[in-house]
């Protein structure tokens, strides 16, 4: 039994829709990255799964109990929010007790004058200030719990916001893109740290962003998202080299992967001699040619691949991307090179673009991913104009 699943979760926001028919299955322990563009549908996934908003379609099963109809504070259910959403007028120590005094205290106990004459009270709040203080411990940011969120930087608000969620051993984590706030040193840095912990909590993670980086770098498993639709549901490598349709192929990667317009003519398909057998049917007509750019060759003498011109070059230290243009069609086409490879090429100057077969993709008109293999004859001849 999955420790958490969605079936078929859909939501529309006058008239126009959100999310349509989101399914997935989460595993005990399983850190999950739910990664698209924004107004894909991601923050508002998490929010129903905590119980903030309903669905108007699917359910929520945790442990396989239906928690659909369960109120927020009843789902058991923890959630980091982008902003923190820390208490402004309360030290780093009070904002981590809130969930535990709300749980563990009643309404009167709570209360700041009589709460302190009702009897058990004061072991109550020895046991919470004993989890904070191990929780904080456990964090590294036992220095910081007598103070407010104004005297802190945003990784250490980070922290408290984290220590806050766990605290209450909840039996599911949701993050909804945790690290924004955060510059891009620190973020890197963040990225081991919810990793481990994570690891250490031992419960579903469902980590909301839209920096692919941060999904393929930090999850078991990454959910692609476009449109309000689950396009992908698959290993950080299965997404990245085996996307199942074009928008995830366009989504993942940096740079953008190169989609050419290609042509399916009785089961194979042709791009300027690269020639490609279709395993799947599919019927005769425009098709499109993905293609990575870190497989993508030049050829600085021109001799070989097709012909093409360097528009420019973006020196990244240990890479070089090199953005070219076909002579024949007119096509753009990126080359991730290393320094090395990108030696004697020059804005301007003419260079061979060589485009291997077996790395290529092809796509069919509806966006899925179609089978196919190199074909035997395929070969790219140089092709002057």
């Amino acid at each position: 039994m999955s420790a958490l699943s969605l079936r078929g979760l859909s939501k529309a926001f006058g008239g126009n829709a959100v999310l349509s028919s989101v399914s997935l299955d989460a595993e005990p322990g399983e850190f999950i990255a739910l990664v698209g563009p924004s107004g894909c549908g991601k923050s508002t996934l998490l929010r129903i799964l905590a119980g903030l908003d309903h669905a108007d379609a699917g359910e929520i099963l945790v442990g396989g109990k239906d928690m659909s109809n369960v109120a927020a504070a009843d789902r058991n259910i923890a959630m980091v929010f982008q902003s923190y959403a820390l208490y402004p007028h309360l030290t780093a120590s009070q904002n981590i007790a809130v969930p535990l005094a709300m749980k563990r205290l009643s309404r009167a106990q709570r209360l700041p004058l009589i709460g302190s004459l009702l009897p058990g009270q004061r072991e109550i709040r020895a046991g919470i200030a004993q989890d904070v203080r191990e929780m904080a411990a456990l964090l590294k940011i036992d220095h910081l719990l007598d103070r407010k969120p104004g005297q802190m930087s945003g990784g250490q608000r980070q922290r408290v916001a984290l220590a806050r969620a766990m605290v209450r051993h909840p039996s599911i984590f949701l993050m909804d893109e945790p690290l924004s706030n955060l510059d891009a040193n620190l973020r890197v840095h963040a990225r081991g740290e919810i990793v481990e912990l994570h690891r250490r909590a031992g419960v579903p993670t469902l980590y909301v962003t839209h920096d692919q980086a941060e999904a393929l770098s930090m999850a078991d498993r990454v959910a692609v998202m476009i449109g309000g639709r689950l396009l992908q549901f698959a290993a950080p490598e299965a997404i990245y080299n085996d996307p199942a349709h074009i928008e995830v192929a366009r989504f993942v990667g940096q740079p953008r992967i190169n989609i050419l317009p290609a042509v399916a003519d009785a089961g194979r398909v042709d791009f300027e001699g690269l020639r490609l057998a279709l395993l799947d049917k599919v019927t005769n007509g425009p098709v499109s040619l993905g293609i990575r750019p870190e497989f993508v060759k030049l050829s600085a003498d021109g001799r070989s691949g097709l012909a093409g011109r360097v528009e420019r070059l973006e020196f990244l230290g240990s890479e070089v991307i090199a953005h070219c243009r076909l002579e024949t069609t007119g096509d753009a086409v990126v080359a991730k090179l290393s320094p090395h490879e990108a030696k004697g090429l020059a804005a301007g100057m003419s260079t061979g673009v060589l485009l291997p077969p077996e790395q290529a993709m092809v796509f069919g008109p509806d966006g899925k991913r179609l089978r196919a293999t190199a074909a035997a004859t395929a070969r790219q001849e140089p092709a002057y104009v």
